[in-house]
């Protein structure tokens, strides 16, 4: 008994020596994005940097351009400069997983933004509720063609988690407009805006009496408006996008296509750096953080344009 005595104060006394236990601190952030061409991730990266700077934080940032390999070796490359804590936007479905895996193995804390590493997500997910946010979308659009007429789909790129759940979310939509029918769907590898035209240009080419189009970013939809006035139909055709970039809500505000979901875009990369900065200091983050996005037509556009969420 005494002996446990004395062994407790000196656990005592050492804790005084030693002072409080202060939790680790986020000083350098790794951010991996997946392609700073679109304007979508250009915003997080600038929320990400602002926040970052607010706080005291650097911040090393790696662009993709697109390539899953080459966003492998700049993730390689960013453990080695003792980064401590990582968030990533995978530039593809392939080799998501690996760069979470590397990150981990090094006991880095990893933030996934807008796209999942399937099987080897990070140690949380923020991102939008493209399900929910896509099923709004394609209710706009169906019910603005009437509910009846041909659609097509140009996809984002196959398998990431956008796709995925943009193409599920348009899916219950259309289970309630048995008159709608389906007539072309094609994916992108971009998202970019030329894809968007190329692919429309095929589709009405093969499809000319098209009425309804769900580009599932605003890119391909500012690409898909911009083939329609190529070909210039007789008939109206309704396009609906994704993302509510900047460039594509001043083309809203002027009537160049119908609808967008709005993605809160600022707020995304400042949670994606508190998020970052509470799993560095031993917090626990929830799993999975899904945020609403605003249906945007161009009765609410204006505010959007003044001030992006």
């Amino acid at each position: 008994m005494k002996f446990a005595r004395t062994m407790l104060a000196s656990a005592a006394l050492l804790g005084l020596m030693l002072g409080p236990v202060h939790a680790a601190e986020l000083k350098k952030l790794g951010l991996a994005v997946a392609n700073l061409q679109a304007n979508f991730f250009n915003q997080i990266k600038q929320s990400v940097e602002a926040e970052a700077k607010k706080r005291g934080i650097e911040v090393i940032t790696v662009d993709a351009k697109g390539d899953g390999p080459t966003q492998v070796n700049q993730i390689q490359d960013l453990l080695t400069q003792k980064i401590d804590a990582l968030i990533y936007i995978p530039a593809g479905a392939a080799a998501a997983t690996v760069p979470v895996k590397l990150a981990k193995n090094a006991g880095i804390p990893v933030v996934n933004v807008d796209r999942n590493a399937e099987g080897a997500p990070g140690d949380t997910f923020l991102a939008t509720d493209s399900v929910a946010s896509a099923k709004a979308v394609c209710d706009y659009i169906l019910k603005e063609a009437g509910g009846k007429g041909k659609m097509v789909i140009i996809h984002g790129q196959k398998g990431t988690t956008p796709e995925v759940d943009r193409s599920k979310g348009c899916g219950e939509s259309l289970k309630a407009y048995p008159d709608v029918k389906v007539v072309a769907e094609q994916y992108s590898n971009i998202w970019s805006q030329d894809e968007g035209f190329q692919i429309m240009q095929n589709m009405l080419q093969a499809n000319p009496d098209v009425s309804i189009v769900f580009a599932q970013a605003d890119g391909l939809a500012l690409g898909a408006a911009q083939a329609i006035k190529v070909a210039n139909p007789s008939q109206k055709i309704v396009v609906g996008g994704f993302d509510g970039d900047t460039a594509a809500l001043e083309a809203l505000s002027k009537g160049v296509f119908n609808v967008t979901a709005t993605q809160q875009t600022q707020k995304m990369g400042r949670d994606a750096v508190e998020n970052a900065a509470k799993l560095v200091a031993g917090e626990k983050v929830p799993p999975v953080q899904l945020l609403d996005a605003t249906l945007t037509t161009k009765e609410n556009v204006a505010g959007f344009i003044a001030n992006h969420p």
